[in-house]
């Protein structure tokens, strides 16, 4: 692809306003906790049901999940915009997230952020190489709260400005 395809690329693509999320995780051999804001997820089949979660390879997140069985995918509130910065802007190398947040364990340990009830926690099927990224295959396993208004919660233009605890 050419420099100025990329560009336009990047222009199209950074004028959308897609959901943001938070993805927490916890490792199946130690419990160690994670946790991210990520954009690129997407349901990727209808039967079986299947939901697509990419994490940047350099995410302390990514490094956790690798260890896990299971993703919890969570919409955050508009009116939580600090808890998408400390998901989106420290990184779990440093920082223990959890410390500063309310969570509750969900199934395998994975935590479950209690100022975002609308999420899906799904089952790692698969993990798929994507360049920079991962691929994370989830098989849906439970799914709380409805996302009734979609303004409502964070999306791309609400935290597009942040800057991340590491490169993409």
């Amino acid at each position: 692809m050419s420099s100025a395809a990329e560009q336009a690329f990047d222009e199209l693509l950074g004028s959308l306003d897609y959901p943001m999320f938070v993805v927490t995780t916890a490792a199946a051999d130690d419990g160690e906790r994670s946790g991210c804001l990520v954009g690129f997820t997407t349901q990727c089949s209808i039967h079986p049901i299947r939901f697509l979660v990419c994490l940047s390879v350099v995410n302390h997140t990514a490094r956790v999940a690798l260890r896990a069985e299971c993703l919890a995918v969570h919409l955050v509130p508009n009116d939580r915009l600090a808890l998408s910065e400390l998901f989106g802007e420290k990184t779990g190398d440093t920082v223990d997230k959890f410390a500063t947040v309310s969570w509750t364990p969900g199934p395998r340990g994975v935590p479950l952020l209690d100022d975002c009830p609308v999420r899906l926690i799904g089952r790692i099927v698969e993990r798929i190489p994507l360049g920079d990224h991962t691929g994370y295959v989830l098989a849906p396993e439970s799914a709380e709260g409805r996302a009734d208004d979609p303004r409502a919660h964070l999306r791309f233009q609400d935290v597009r400005g942040m800057d991340p605890g590491h490169p993409a």
